[in-house]
């Protein structure tokens, strides 16, 4: 598990993190600051809806982090 965890944080550094303030971040700095935060998660058939809190502090990086993970979809269609 620890590999896969691993394999993912790079993955998230290399293609997500570039151009914000933590693309030379160590991985416990991400995993405090950036994936251990407060958020209400909405699932529907279609869509995954993430509602931070007006008060973040990292709001624009995570904003421009979701902007570089859609430049680089996980998965493309065939054809």
């Amino acid at each position: 598990m620890s590999s896969f965890a691993y394999v993912l944080l790079h993955g998230l550094r290399r293609q997500g993190l570039t151009g914000t303030a933590f693309a030379k971040a160590q991985s416990t700095t991400i995993r405090l600051k950036l994936l251990k935060i407060g958020a209400r998660l909405r699932l529907t058939v279609r869509k995954v809806w993430l509602s931070f809190s007006e008060a973040s502090p990292y709001a624009s990086d995570i904003a421009q982090i979701l902007a570089n993970l859609k430049q680089h979809p996980a998965w493309s269609p065939p054809g």
